[in-house]
């Protein structure tokens, strides 16, 4: 079932600015008593901001990258609110989100358009051909709101018939950053890890390559984005020291990039991954490599 979350918004502190909204209550299940649930740090300086602190800052860069956690409901809930809050402030030019695929860019222009005009579809899900491997449920809020707004809603992925391509032909990345032995190696490690280690050593070059691709095609979509741009995608992907930043530098667009991860509590950020980070509260833990190894 299809159902749309959507998230009550409470007061966090009786000093808040007025012109700020305060963001919303926390949904997942965990964490709720952690002293760290709420905090949001500058991760260069080690400082402590409020709400209001962060989006004025954020306001400021042309490219805004924000990293989530795909199933943690209150990472959605956060994109929205600081989707609203931003527009408060600047005029958007786009939003792109790695959950829509290139073949899909002409349904959303489409979507678009129709919402704009008062006409909807009674289906948006249909409507967009969206791909039942990212929760509408967690998505559909998000998305509806981006697809009523004057900017366009941009795809910032590969289509399937790419990644197979990829997965086969494993062609060249261009640019230092991103082919830096180092990040590559790490990359690596991740894959094996991220598989329970049960992936052959013999196709973990073929999967480099796609997240690599990936990581570019966000990159290259966001540098040509209208700015203020706002990209959405797995936190992982938006990390500075491996992902989409470094195939905007090697594009020539290093500068005005600025990432937020949003990280459930007691999940500290890789040293260098992020420019803040946002502590939210936390899903039930899961042993996923025990139900990987079990199929």
């Amino acid at each position: 079932m299809r159902i749309l979350l959507f998230s009550s918004f409470v007061l966090l502190a009786a000093c808040q600015s007025p012109g700020v909204l305060p963001p919303p209550a926390p949904i997942a299940p965990e964490g709720r008593d952690d002293p760290q649930l709420g905090q949001i740090l500058d991760l260069t300086s080690g400082a402590r901001l409020t709400p209001e602190q962060l989006v004025e800052r954020l306001a400021q860069a042309p490219r805004v990258l924000v990293g989530e956690q795909h199933d943690n409901p209150d990472h959605h809930a956060l994109q929205l609110w600081l989707s609203r809050e931003l527009g408060k402030r600047r005029p958007q030019g786009s939003v792109l989100m790695e959950m829509i695929n290139p073949g899909q860019q002409a349904r959303v222009e489409q979507v678009q358009a129709a919402t704009r005009a008062g006409q909807p579809p009674a289906d948006a899900f249909a409507a967009l051909a969206w791909q039942p491997n990212w929760d509408w449920g967690l998505y559909g809020a998000l998305v509806q709101y981006q697809l009523r707004q004057p900017y366009p809603l941009l795809s910032a992925n590969l289509d399937r018939a790419e990644i197979m391509q990829i997965y086969q032909a494993r062609p060249i990345l261009s640019g230092q950053a991103s082919t830096a032995p180092a990040v590559q190696k790490e990359l690596q490690e991740d894959i094996r890890e991220s598989h329970c280690g049960l992936l052959p050593d013999s196709q973990i070059p073929a999967m480099l390559a796609v997240q690599q691709q990936r990581d570019r095609r966000m990159a290259e979509r966001l540098a040509t984005a209208p700015q203020p741009a706002m990209l959405l995608a797995g936190a992982f992907h938006v990390r500075k020291d491996l992902g989409v930043p470094l195939h905007l530098s090697d594009l020539g667009a290093g500068e005005g990039n600025v990432v937020l991860i949003l990280a459930e509590v007691g999940k500290q950020p890789a040293a260098g991954s992020a420019d803040y980070v946002w502590y939210t509260a936390a899903n039930v833990p899961e042993d996923h490599c025990a139900k990987l190894r079990k199929k």
